[in-house]
């Protein structure tokens, strides 16, 4: 059999790459290395512009120059940082030597020996990772995730007053709003968002153990713990003062831990859509030329809330594994992080498709007001509820000397559909006063509501 081309591994570079290609600008190998160069050339421009060094510091058109090499960062300087990394067999190491060697073009050589000055790998890799998943979340996540949240809640608005039997255990239940069930998923996104945002993404770079201890060494006059505040916030992070070789990835933790709880809640959003699409209560507006089903034509199957519910799961699965992998460093250093942090993109991946197909999705629904009344309409006995609180209230009130509201009503609606002129006359034959028995005459399962519109209506 002839070898195939080759070919994307993962559908995340295949299938699904014309969504994830956003991210691939933060979280891939490339823009990994990128954001290492970045990290080498800001440390030393921030070395020189000290003065304890005794060199002269390069023109405002050099650091210029040499910042533009982050900027243009592109094919030539991949391929180049691959040559490298083959011969040191070090990733950072070569992105150390590929500034070297700018460093020389732009006749900067006195420089040299304060490439990569009194740092670890780590002090490069942890502030690298911080900016490009800050970057990723911010430009690329959080806007897909927005629009997926402002959708919902202009649904929960459009369909705030469209009664919907709801289905305790899976049994009809006091009626509420299908906007108002949606503004509930509004609403806990909201705060899961502020988690999200609320996350201190943090950096360090203190050495080899956390002690600056080379640093003191070599540079004893500077204070090597203000530096390092002043450089790690300078490229828009918090500060970690206190840390072993590592940044203790707890920020990580807590973002992974925060956006796996963001994908479990629009889980949780996918699996009733696709109740509520199998109930028929909610319609699929069919896509023009689309197919349903290979062999049954008729068919709208829920494709997009069945796509975005398995990626939030593969999503969820890879963060926790990222969550439970990184809490954790043996001693003072070891490398399971490394590897382990190389798949973040495929972690944000996953649920960015998954906001991606849930976005579709929720373009092309639309409730069956019909099959919602139909349901309504047939579950009479929910009002069960709304008699036997009114009877405890005009009990409380003197108005009533019925001995068990409760029991009374078990025993007319409990396992028997109820129609509403048998409940008619049983609101009749009670002892209640007049105004509770004409509010109780009123009612009807679509009617029987309460506030669900107006909970809709302010789901934030």
């Amino acid at each position: 059999m002839p070898a195939l081309p080759p070919q994307p591994l993962s559908p995340l570079d295949g299938r699904y790459a014309g969504v994830t290609a956003p991210l691939a600008e933060h979280l891939s190998e490339a823009a990994l290395n990128r954001a290492r160069l970045r990290v080498e050339v800001e440390w030393l421009l921030a070395l020189v512009a000290t003065g304890q060094f005794g060199v002269e510091p390069p023109s405002d058109t050099a650091a210029t120059a040499l910042r533009a090499t982050v900027r243009d960062f592109g094919q030539p300087q991949i391929d180049r940082l691959a040559t490298l990394e083959a011969a040191t067999r070090h990733d950072v190491k070569a992105v150390e030597l590929l500034l070297r060697e700018r460093l020389a073009e732009l006749d900067l050589a006195r420089l040299t020996e304060l490439a990569h000055f009194a740092m670890t790998s780590e002090d490069v890799n942890n502030l690298a990772v911080a900016l490009t998943v800050r970057d990723a979340l911010h430009g690329v996540w959080l806007p897909a995730f927005d629009a997926v949240r402002a959708r919902i809640g202009t649904l929960a608005l459009q369909w705030a007053e469209v009664p919907l039997l709801a289905r305790t255990h899976g049994q009809p239940a006091t009626p509420t709003t299908m906007g108002k069930e949606l503004a509930v998923f509004a609403h806990r996104l909201h705060r899961v968002r502020d988690r999200i945002t609320g996350v201190r993404i943090q950096g360090k770079s203190n050495g080899a153990s956390g002690t600056y201890a080379a640093h003191v060494v070599a540079a004893p006059q500077v204070d090597w713990p203000a530096f390092s505040e002043r450089f790690v916030t300078g490229l828009g992070l918090a500060w970690n003062p206190l840390t072993t070789q590592i940044e203790s990835h707890d920020w990580q933790v807590e973002l992974y831990g925060a956006i796996s709880h963001a994908n479990g809640v629009l889980h949780n959003l996918c699996t009733d859509a696709w109740t509520y699409i199998s109930q028929g209560v909610w319609r699929q507006v069919p896509v023009e030329g689309a197919t349903g089903s290979s062999t049954m034509p008729h068919k709208v199957n829920p494709i997009r809330f069945e796509n975005a519910e398995a990626n939030l799961e593969l999503s969820t699965g890879i963060l926790g594994t990222l969550e439970r992998t990184l809490v954790t460093s043996r001693l003072q250093r070891d490398l399971t992080d490394s590897t382990t942090q190389r798949n973040i993109g495929v972690g944000f991946g996953h649920s960015l498709v998954a906001l991606d197909n849930l976005l579709r999705g929720l373009f092309e629904i639309d409730p069956d007001r019909e099959v919602l009344a139909a349901d309504l309409a047939a579950n009479w006995e929910v009002l069960a509820e709304a008699i036997q609180t009114v009877l405890r209230a005009e009990i409380v009130a003197g108005r009533s000397t019925v001995t068990d509201p409760y029991d009374a009503l078990k025993q007319l609606t409990r396992g028997r559909r109820v129609t509403p002129e048998s409940l008619a006359a049983f609101i009749d034959g009670l002892d209640l006063g007049d105004s509770a028995r004409a509010r109780l005459r009123g009612l009807t399962p679509s009617s029987y509501t309460g506030l669900a519109a107006d909970l809709a209506r302010h789901s934030d």
